[in-house]
């Protein structure tokens, strides 16, 4: 008979329920009687609730993967094939790779085995047995090399031992890429200037980072610091989740299944006029850069006070049209996917779909890219862009309806 693993999934610290992997890695979530019975519960993720906002108790099995919330905690490829083999455990495992990873996953959710049950020894790679000490916890979902990391007292960034911990993402250059951590440098940068909520970010050089292992330590060039938002200043968890999560929606199917329209729905329903028009002027930037890669996990929501949603800050703006042409954003706005398309209609049309005040839309539109030209005409030649990336701005520029 095969043995049954339990994991404890704990919020801010406090169990609130259980993983069970049981035979043929089939799993099973399921929440605690205490927290389903807590009027105060903090919020572990809208798309665990049902649409009178109560919680869901009843989750099928899975086979192999976790629900879709559990399993956009995991890292995509090829992250997750790095991590799987420091691991000792193959990545479509999900529920031993969780296991792994769950001492540092992004916001306030941690996963452990009950009283400290130790590390099954029938689950590990034989190739790759006795190396899970070795695992680097903690990975933000997705394609990049990023990891975790802390600030050391005399200045530069280390990789903390056993990859637990820190309060900041490094994300590596690129291998495919020439330049992406400057790219999103820059993009960042120039959005900060809009007055969009962006965390602090740094260049620095690969070589001074200490603790990177000997395998990936070889990459040169600058990656990107980001500070992150899911820590507080004195080190505690700040809850957030993404939209893929938020929809119920399996990280390969990131760019399905939903639209910007569904998201601004949501952030409609659940936070302020200021998060409504921090959606929109997001949008509204990331067309007029030409970032092509905005799927729902480049969106999240953020539980400041553990039961309230507000709009995460913004990450991962990239001008995606200085590597590949592209003419469709990752979603649909509301009707297309067409950057020379997107116009005052089509925001129109969203706005009526979504319920969102139009008048606030188009004004916050209007505002957005007035601001855009005015900060990329006097930043573009002070940002690290190469040349050939501030030319398909530009031209790039030329399509959008809204330009001016």
């Amino acid at each position: 008979m095969t043995d049954v693993h339990v994991l404890d999934v704990l919020l801010y610290g406090d169990p609130i329920g259980t993983l069970t992997r049981v035979g043929d890695d089939r799993a099973l979530f399921a929440f605690n009687d205490s927290y389903i019975g807590d009027a105060a519960r903090p919020t572990l993720g809208l798309g665990l609730k049902n649409r009178f906002g109560e919680l869901i108790t009843g989750f099928p099995p899975t086979q192999t993967r976790l629900i879709p919330f559990f399993s956009n905690l995991l890292p995509e490829e090829p992250m997750r094939t790095y991590l799987a083999e420091r691991a000792g455990v193959k990545p479509v495992r999900e529920f031993f790779l969780l296991w792994a990873l769950g001492a540092d996953l992004p916001g306030a959710i941690t996963v452990a085995p009950p009283g400290g049950e130790p590390w099954p020894s029938d689950v590990s790679d034989k190739s790759d047995s006795g190396r899970r000490e070795n695992a680097l916890r903690f990975s933000l979902a997705g394609v990049q090399l990023k990891f975790s990391a802390v600030e050391k007292a005399r200045g530069g960034l280390a990789l903390p031992a056993g990859g637990v911990g820190g309060s900041w993402i490094v994300k590596l250059p690129s291998l495919s890429f020439a330049g992406v951590p400057e790219n999103e440098f820059s993009m960042m940068t120039l959005a900060r200037l809009l007055g969009i909520n962006v965390p602090e970010v740094r260049l620095i050089g690969v070589d001074t980072i200490e603790g990177l292992p000997e395998d990936i330590g070889r990459l040169s060039g600058q990656a990107l610091a980001v500070r992150r938002f899911d820590r507080s200043d004195d080190g505690g968890a700040v809850h957030f989740e993404d939209f893929a999560q938020v929809f119920g929606v399996y990280p390969e199917d990131k760019y399905k299944k939903a639209s910007a329209r569904n998201i601004a729905t949501v952030i409609g329903a659940e936070c302020g006029e200021g998060d409504i028009a921090e959606f929109i002027r997001r949008l509204t930037f990331n067309v007029l850069i030409g970032n092509a890669d905005m799927h729902l996990k480049n969106w999240s929501l953020i539980y400041p006070d553990r039961r309230n949603a507000a709009l995460a800050p913004a990450y991962d703006f990239v001008s995606t049209i200085a590597y590949i042409e592209d003419n469709e954003a990752a979603l649909k706005f509301s009707r297309t996917k067409r950057f020379d398309r997107y116009s005052e209609d089509e925001l129109s049309h969203l706005a009526a779909k979504a319920l969102l005040p139009e008048k606030l839309v188009l004004d916050t539109v209007r505002e957005t890219v007035a601001s855009f030209y005015h900060y990329w005409n006097a930043e573009k030649a002070n940002l690290p862009l190469p040349g050939n990336a501030v030319k398909a701005i530009e031209d790039h520029l030329k399509i959008i309806p809204l330009a001016i």
